[in-house]
């Protein structure tokens, strides 16, 4: 598994010029689940990301966690971070799950997160 976390202050999806989330301070996070990827890996991730001290505290440095915030979280889907560019021009996503192994381990994510 791989993650892109981005700390904001706001933060939508839209698909089709419709929004399907939106969120206030907390995180925005972007989550690719390759083939060999498993609960484990889900529940190491969730801990790991979830205890981040990447929000400041009250002197302003970065110590807190997006739990001690009551920040929200936005999890996208993102099979592109499994990307293989080592040959030629045009990326390989051989390593990005399928979608009957990716979905479930993805909600997964989003249920741990929450």
């Amino acid at each position: 598994m791989r993650v892109v976390v981005q700390r904001v202050s706001s933060a939508q999806v839209a698909v089709n010029g419709k929004t399907t989330a939106n969120i206030g301070k907390g995180l925005l996070i972007l989550l690719g689940v390759s083939e060999a990827d498993d609960e484990s890996d889900v529940e190491w991730l969730v801990k790991k990301t979830s205890q981040l001290r990447i929000f400041d505290d009250e002197n302003g440095v970065m110590n807190l966690p997006i739990t001690d915030i009551h920040g929200d979280v936005i999890v996208v889907s993102q099979f592109t971070l499994h990307a293989s560019t080592k040959k030629g021009n045009r990326p390989s996503y051989i390593r990005a799950a399928r979608p009957e192994t990716a979905i479930p381990l993805y909600e997964m994510f989003v249920a741990g997160m929450s």
